[in-house]
């Protein structure tokens, strides 16, 4: 096992030093979109190469333990000897473990913001006021996370809720957090309006998109049609008297996006082009999760946002994520935005497939 891990370890350092000299090429520093991509692999190669120094100091400490338990003749020596042995093994243990998960290749999308769209599925009203839990459930649980949320857009539900909302997570590592959320909630109970007391079945859809940064995508402007209109709903008359909305269609896609939350027309046009920007890349990132979930048995991070991943039953308190058969009975507290515990467990389901899969 050390033996294999140190020679994979090896080769992981040997590019660690490529990829070090590369980022000081002027060619390369002239080139800013491989220049960025490059940076980018350097940080994610230096914790492994970190561990793989201490790693192999462990291992060095190991073998001269074992030579003096074979040739010192002094019984204090052996004593210590004996001691550091079973130290250094426990420690050469965990520390395979890690490393282990630190060989993973990383999806570099994981650092990432996200733009996280919430849709009412079926049940009409009762839908669209499960779509405004689900958004409070997210914006809380962004708040533990000392992360920064942005409506980008809302349909608002008749009865409370949202028909449609769309929103903006700015922080460290927000994709590879969230993209766990994508597929279709349900919820069962008994709404408001429910006059036998008889408990419906209700669902809302959640995709998560990793945001598309400037050097991901090029988005000529003459592909893309600006319209402006007057802003509907909440916010005094100067929203809904001036063409302060924007609409952008990108046409060789047939992408639409629109924002309309800024009072200024400026800003919602950079907030749609952002947004934009994403919707196009993920039309191809998404054939990169079709690929990875047809492999995966779990589908833990699939890209079928149509699959049913999680259940809310407020009868019995309970949600059970369909995924990976996890069920908790604390309902309250998870719409009060305490997931981070069932994406622990999607992390380390997909964690075991991966290292599977990759002979780890």
């Amino acid at each position: 096992m050390a033996e294999n891990l140190l020679k994979k370890l090896e080769g992981v350092k040997q590019r660690f030093d490529e990829v070090g000299e590369l980022i000081t090429d002027p060619a390369v520093i002239n080139d800013m979109k491989r220049f960025v991509k490059l940076n980018k692999e350097y940080k994610d190669l230096e914790p492994v190469v970190e561990a793989y120094r201490e790693y192999r100091n462990v291992v060095e400490n190991i073998e001269s333990a074992k030579e003096i338990l074979e040739n010192e003749k002094d019984n204090e020596l052996v004593e210590m000897a004996k001691t550091e042995l079973e130290e250094l093994s426990e420690k050469k243990d965990k520390m395979e473990e890690e490393i282990r998960l630190l060989l993973l290749p990383s999806d570099p999308e994981d650092e990432k913001n996200a733009i996280v769209e919430i849709r009412a599925g079926t049940g009409g009203d009762e839908a669209s006021i499960f779509a405004g839990d689900l958004y409070r459930m997210y914006t809380k649980f962004c708040e533990f996370k000392g992360w920064k949320t942005e409506v980008t857009s809302s349909n608002p539900g008749t009865s409370g809720g949202f028909k449609e909302i769309v929103f903006k997570v700015t922080g460290k590592g927000v994709y590879g957090v969230l993209k766990y959320e994508s597929g279709v909630h349900r919820v069962q109970r008994v709404p408001q309006t429910e006059t036998q007391g008889r408990v419906h079945t209700s669902a809302a859809t959640v995709a998560v998109l990793p945001e598309a940064e400037e050097f991901d995508i090029d988005l000529r402007s003459e592909d893309i049609r600006r319209d402006t209109f007057c802003a509907s709903g909440p916010g005094g008359q100067s929203v809904n008297t001036t063409h302060s909305a924007v609409r952008l269609t990108h046409i060789p896609s047939g992408v639409v996006v629109t924002c309309q939350d800024q009072k200024s027309q400026l800003k919602n046009y950079e907030k749609a082009f952002e947004e934009l920007r994403t919707r196009i890349y993920n039309l191809e990132y998404q054939k990169h999760l079709d690929e990875i979930s047809s492999k995966r048995k779990t589908m833990v991070s699939s890209g079928d946002r149509s699959a049913k991943i999680r259940t809310y039953n407020f009868q019995q308190g309970r949600v059970t994520d369909h995924r990976i058969n996890l069920t908790l009975y604390n309902l309250s507290s998870i719409l009060d935005g305490n997931i981070q515990e069932i994406i622990e467990k999607l992390q380390t389901a997909e964690n075991a497939e991966r290292l599977k899969a990759h002979n780890l």
